[in-house]
């Protein structure tokens, strides 16, 4: 489809958070009508910042957003809000669907809400409460959200979160066959680049907002060329400009009229350091890390009998005989809705009848929701909480591996990006030193560039660990000594 007039335009565009979290400093970009692009940077970088400006609910301190009138915008968000999580699918629905022209409300909703999740690939009666889904299936719900507005724009804010690899396929097909504009934040490289056209990249140090053609391995050589060519560029004028010192200041010790030459050599090489240019930083990458296990562990830490799984929206029984003892990995295993956060919420909490973990094990729980994390506590609370020993140094030094600057060390948890919470959240892990691991989709919201390190931590983990991922790529980099298939 050809590309149309530009219906959002940033123009010179500054926003910040207070006084130290800049996030824009008069970022310039525009996008086109039926183009399709990705929106990418550092976690914390802004991305969803840049989201809420285009949508109006955030207003720039200084330059202007220029939005096309009669622009219909719709939002798919990271997660469902605490206030929806209690509604109906059906009162879900209402609230984002558009009434007709000169009608107050929608009438006769159940067409538009079965359309909807048709495109989605859920189905699901629509009494039932939506806190009830798993993961991946409000990940269906969200999207079906924006869908049910029609809108010209339409913007998808990591929409791959908890998808198992059906949910995934079935999203890239659908965007591929779209004909409209859509913008997607997302860390998975390999979804974009099946449908997208172009990069918006968020530098988080120039804050800035770069835009490119192609797909992200593309403009992965793109920034690696330029940064090739502005460090060769400052190589040779670092070169003039100390060959050009060393004369000044011979000149300058003649005296006399070599004196003048002195200071006008000065003058031009105060022109060559001004003409340097900043080198644009690559993003920073997580520390490689060890999760240290409890060490007073012996013998059996969690044994399971029995689970249960849901088919047709009703519970299943099933028997299991899996024992773990120390360096024993098991993947858990199935598609959307069938239980495995449910299974591993039960684990963590020794509430389960089917299985029991042993007296005095420390349970490190990575919930996919972050919801172990009290979102009123500042960073550093939330991990002096968890250490035995209170070393401020220790807790410092560990943070830092997580990208954890004195920035917002100070602050409040639920400030904090998605991403980052993911990374206190494992940081919080290394300092806590479990004796049973249990992870429930670790890569959501994470850089795609720090997915190695963590991978590489889990796989050398030598307590219990119990996995739940949709990732093929990030769980072929772990060891996996036993497969819970919860579809079989």
């Amino acid at each position: 489809m050809s590309k149309g007039e530009v219906i959002v335009g940033f123009d010179e565009v500054s926003f910040e958070y207070g006084h130290n979290h800049p996030i824009l400093k008069e970022a310039d970009f525009s996008l086109r009508e039926n183009s399709k692009f990705a929106l990418m940077g550092q976690n914390g970088a802004g991305k969803s910042t840049i989201f809420s400006l285009i949508t109006r609910a955030l207003k720039p301190e200084s330059g202007f957003v220029n939005i096309r009138q009669g622009l219909t915008i719709a939002t798919a968000k990271q997660v469902v809000a605490q206030s929806e999580l209690d509604l109906s699918v059906r009162e879900f629905f209402a609230s984002f669907a558009k009434a007709p022209e000169g009608q107050a409300k929608v009438y006769n909703i159940d067409p538009k809400i079965d359309e909807v999740l048709e495109i989605v690939n859920l189905h699901a009666p629509h009494e039932k409460i939506v806190k009830t889904f798993s993961g991946g299936q409000q990940a269906r719900l969200l999207l079906a959200s924006a869908l049910i507005q029609k809108p010209d724009l339409l913007l998808l804010d990591e929409p791959t979160n908890n998808l198992d690899k059906a949910g995934i396929e079935h999203l890239k097909k659908f965007l591929t066959e779209l004909k409209g504009t859509c913008v997607v934040i997302s860390h998975d490289a390999d979804f974009l680049n099946a449908f997208t056209e172009g990069v918006f990249y968020l530098d988080v140090f120039t804050k800035k907002i770069e835009q490119y053609s192609g797909n992200y391995f593309n403009v992965v050589k793109d920034i690696e060329a330029r940064i090739e060519r502005e460090n060769a560029k400052n190589a040779q004028l670092a070169k003039k400009i100390q060959e050009n010192k060393e004369k000044a200041n011979f000149f300058a010790q003649k005296g006399g009229k070599m004196r003048n030459v002195a200071m006008k050599m000065w003058e031009k090489i105060e022109e060559m350091e001004e003409s340097q240019v900043d080198v644009r930083q690559e993003d920073k990458t997580i520390r490689p890390f060890v999760i240290p296990y409890q060490s007073d562990i012996v013998g059996e830490i969690v044994s399971i009998s029995s689970y249960n799984t849901i088919r047709d929206h009703k519970p299943v029984s099933h028997k299991a005989n899996i024992i773990l003892k120390k360096r024993d990995h098991l993947l858990l295993r199935g598609p959307n809705g069938i239980g495995k956060s449910t299974l591993l919420e039960r684990i963590a909490s020794n509430k389960s009848k089917g299985a029991v973990i042993s007296e005095g094990i420390k349970v490190g729980y990575y919930r996919q929701d972050f919801s172990t994390l009290n979102f009123e506590d500042r960073v550093y609370d939330s991990l002096m909480e968890v250490m035995e020993e209170k070393i401020e140094e220790k807790l410092r030094a560990c943070a830092a591996g997580f990208l954890i600057s004195s920035d917002f060390i100070y602050t409040k948890i639920g400030r904090l990006s998605e991403g980052q919470k993911g990374l206190v959240a494992f940081a919080r892990l290394v300092l806590q030193k479990p004796g049973l691991l249990i992870l429930d989709e670790p890569t959501n919201h994470i850089n795609f560039r720090h997915l190695p390190v963590i991978a590489s931590a889990l796989d050398k983990y030598e307590g219990a660990m119990i996995l739940v991922s949709h990732v093929p790529d990030f769980v072929q980099k772990i060891r996996i000594d036993e497969i819970l298939d919860l579809e079989k």
